[in-house]
C-alpha cells in the first residue's frame, strides 16, 4: 500500500487524475465496441508521461479484462487452434523487439505510438471489409503477429495490423470479440515481460497499475450499458476520428 501511494504521490494529483479517467474512458470503450483499452490508454497517458510507465500502468487492468472477454464465447478451443501460430508470432515479435528497440523513451517512440494511433484510425475509417483467403493465412497470420509483436514493444499499442488480420478472417461476432481478447492478452502478457526484463516494471508500477484496475471496470460497465443505447457503428466512427486526431498530435509533438 506504502509503495502504492508512493507511486500516486511522486505522478502528483493532476496526473493521478489523468490515469484515472484516462482507464474509466478506456473502460467505457472497450465496453461499447469491445477494444480499444490500452490504445486510448497509451494515446493519452502518452500526452503526459513517458511510454514506458503509460504501457506499465496498463498491464493489470488489460489483462483482467482481455481475459475475461476471451472466456466467454464458447470458441476458445477452436480459435487457439486456428490462431496459434499469429499467437506465437506475437510473442516472438514482441520480445525479438524489445531485445532489438524496447521503449526508450524517447522522442522517436512517442511519434511511433502516434503513427500507430493514426494508421489505426486511418484503416478503421477508410479501408473496406477485407478478407483473408484460407491458402494464405498460414504465412500472412505469422507475419501479421510478428509486426504487432515488434510495434507492441517499441509503443505498447498492440492492435496493427492484428485487428485488421482478426477482423478480415470471416468470423462471427462472438468468435471475433473472443479472438481479439485472446489476441490482446497474449501481447499484454509479452509486453510486460518485456518491461519487466527491462526494469520497468516493478512492484510500485505492478500496486499503481492494480489501482488503475478500479476505474477500468467501471468503464467497462458503463460501456456495456451505453451499448445496449446507442449505435455502436456511429460510437465506433467516433473513436476513430479522436483516435486519429491524437496520433496525429503526438506524431507531429512527439
Amino acid at each position: 500500500m506504502n509503495t502504492l501511494i508512493a507511486f500516486y504521490q511522486n505522478l502528483g494529483p493532476a496526473l493521478s487524475l489523468l490515469v484515472m479517467v484516462t482507464f474509466l474512458l478506456a473502460g467505457t470503450l472497450k465496453g461499447v465496441i469491445g477494444l480499444g483499452l490500452p490504445t486510448l490508454s497509451m494515446g493519452l497517458l502518452g500526452l503526459a508521461m513517458a511510454p514506458t510507465q503509460a504501457a506499465a500502468l496498463l498491464v493489470i487492468p488489460a489483462t483482467l479484462t482481455n481475459v475475461w472477454q476471451l472466456a466467454f464465447g464458447g470458441h476458445l478451443r477452436a480459435l487457439i487452434r486456428r490462431l496459434w501460430p499469429l499467437l506465437l508470432a506475437i510473442g516472438l515479435g514482441t520480445g525479438l523487439g524489445t531485445l532489438w528497440i524496447g521503449m526508450t523513451g524517447g522522442a522517436w517512440v512517442v511519434r511511433a505510438l502516434g503513427g500507430a494511433l493514426l494508421l489505426y484510425a486511418l484503416a478503421g475509417l477508410l479501408l473496406p471489409t477485407l478478407r483473408v483467403g484460407a491458402g494464405v493465412e498460414p504465412w500472412l497470420g505469422p507475419l501479421c503477429g510478428m509486426i504487432t509483436g515488434v510495434i507492441t514493444s517499441a509503443t505498447g499499442v498492440f492492435v496493427i495490423p492484428a485487428v485488421p488480420y482478426l477482423q478480415a478472417l470471416g468470423l462471427d461476432k462472438d468468435e471475433l470479440v473472443q479472438a481479439l481478447g485472446l489476441s490482446f492478452t497474449v501481447s499484454t502478457l509479452a509486453l510486460a515481460a518485456g518491461l519487466f526484463w527491462r526494469d520497468a516494471l516493478g512492484v510500485g508500477e505492478m500496486s499503481a497499475s492494480l489501482l488503475a484496475l478500479l476505474p477500468a471496470l467501471l468503464g467497462m460497465w458503463l460501456g456495456q450499458w451505453l451499448r445496449q443505447r446507442i449505435n455502436a457503428v456511429l460510437f465506433k466512427r467516433v473513436f476513430f476520428v479522436g483516435l486519429g486526431v491524437l496520433g496525429g498530435h503526438l506524431l507531429i509533438s512527439g
